[in-house]
């Protein structure tokens, strides 16, 4: 049983400490303008002089470089900065490699510059580069026969997570390798010919497109000289873009292998663009909806003119006498079919259903002249009198007389009329 507890105890720190090797975070250089693989070798009295001085020499060189970099000129053409101007805008010195003696300093150095401070000195315009879309990137790393991507931490994911985007014009969607990022981005995604789940995955780390860097790495034997292929794929078929190969004397030198990697498939990715060869695939689009029938249009038959509509008449009064006036008054009107009382009450609202030929406006028009005070809530009509007493019902209209009529003449018959023959 005590054998049990504590493995099971094992397996949770294994566990844990196995999620804890998990991935590395990307670096934020949204800010910050790097050059990189600066050699200096330069003497001093004492090593911390001779170190100081390799660092102001990387100042002076990494603006050249970056000057020329960005005017796409050699570096002879690029102009000097002073110290004190070098010192405002550098962010901060990047240590790749260096070997201090007591005297003398050997190192490569990568110098990062703040954006904003050495916009005026570098002649930046402000003008916007060509940036491609939203790009998911995954790094795959095959060696040993095994394809792995940020399942576990590895060089290949903490080159591209060291890797200052800021100068690329790709936008990348860099993944860390912490949370559910082992299940989604790994090696076998970037195999899986499915559009459905990579529609999903590309929505969930709020991308558009895809870019696979895979590395190839093989050693002579272990700890010894080691050989990486790299392959830059896109979208989700893995077209192949490019690629190269890059050695390294030994495993100490892999992670600077992996990072010059990384910085040459970012070339790769951007001669891609430009060549507009990166072109989103269609298939990751979602399908049209299906095209619905059409159904014939049945037209609506017109309403008749004569069509009888039922109203609702609310009478107010303080007794039943404008209740029976309201009755009389609705008998009268022309165009009202019937009058059917729904509820009466004699000190308050009484309720009347009308039949009428015509409509609501119509109706209460016809009240208001009347005499009635008329209010429309909807199909209800509410009426009620200006003073204590109903109007008054008008007369009945006079009938025009009409003409007699004419007495029809007697009919006559000729053989009577004639006077009878006299006989001879």
């Amino acid at each position: 049983m005590v054998l049990a507890a504590a493995a099971g105890i094992g397996g949770v720190l294994y566990a844990q400490l196995e999620s804890a090797d998990r991935g590395i975070l990307p670096l934020d250089s949204s800010n910050t303008l790097e050059i990189g693989g600066i050699h200096v070798d330069v003497g001093g009295t004492d090593a911390e002089s001779a170190r100081y001085a390799g660092w102001r020499i990387a100042q002076r060189q990494g603006f050249k470089a970056l000057w020329a970099k960005m005017h796409g000129v050699p570096i002879a053409q690029a102009p000097n900065l002073p110290d004190g101007a070098l010192d405002q805008i550098v962010s901060s010195i990047n240590v790749e490699r260096e070997q201090i003696g007591p005297n003398r300093y050997i190192a490569d150095l990568g110098v990062l510059f703040d954006r904003g401070r050495a916009a005026p000195f570098l002649g930046m315009d402000g003008g916007e580069a060509v940036h491609s879309v939203s790009m998911l990137l995954i790094p795959v790393t095959v060696t040993g026969g095994t394809a792995t991507s940020v399942e576990l931490r590895n060089a290949w994911q903490k080159a591209w997570a060291q890797f200052r985007t800021v100068q690329s014009p790709i936008d990348y969607v860099r993944v860390s390798g912490m949370g559910a990022d082992p299940l989604l981005i790994n090696a076998s995604q970037a195999h899986r010919p499915g559009r459905g789940w990579w529609r999903s995955l590309l929505e969930m780390y709020g991308a558009a497109d895809v870019l696979v860097a895979e590395v190839q790495l093989q050693r002579l034997y272990p700890g010894g000289p080691a050989r990486g292929r790299f392959i830059a794929r896109h979208g989700p078929d893995g077209e192949i873009v490019g690629g190269f190969t890059l050695t390294a004397a030994n495993s100490d030198g892999i992670p600077a292998m992996m990072a010059q990697g990384a910085q040459q498939m970012d070339q790769l990715f951007g001669h891609a663009l430009a060549a507009g060869r990166l072109t989103r695939d269609s298939s990751l689009d979602l399908p049209p909806p299906p095209v619905l029938p059409e159904l014939p249009v049945q037209p609506k038959a017109a309403a008749p003119a004569n069509a009888v509509t039922q109203i609702q008449v609310q009478v107010t009064g303080k007794n039943v006498i404008m209740y029976n006036f309201a009755m009389a008054h609705l008998h009268t009107l022309p165009g009202v079919q019937s009058a059917t009382p729904q509820q009466i009450n004699a000190g308050g609202t009484s309720y009347i259903l009308v039949g009428y030929k015509g409509s609501i406006a119509n109706l209460a028009t016809e009240l208001s002249g009347r005499g009635w005070v008329v209010e429309i809530a909807g199909t209800v009509i509410r009426i009620h009198s200006s003073s204590d007493k109903p109007p008054a019902i008008p007369p009945p209209q006079p009938v025009a007389p009409t003409a007699p009529a004419q007495p029809a003449a007697p009919a006559t018959n000729q053989a009577a009329a004639q006077p009878p023959k006299s006989e001879q």
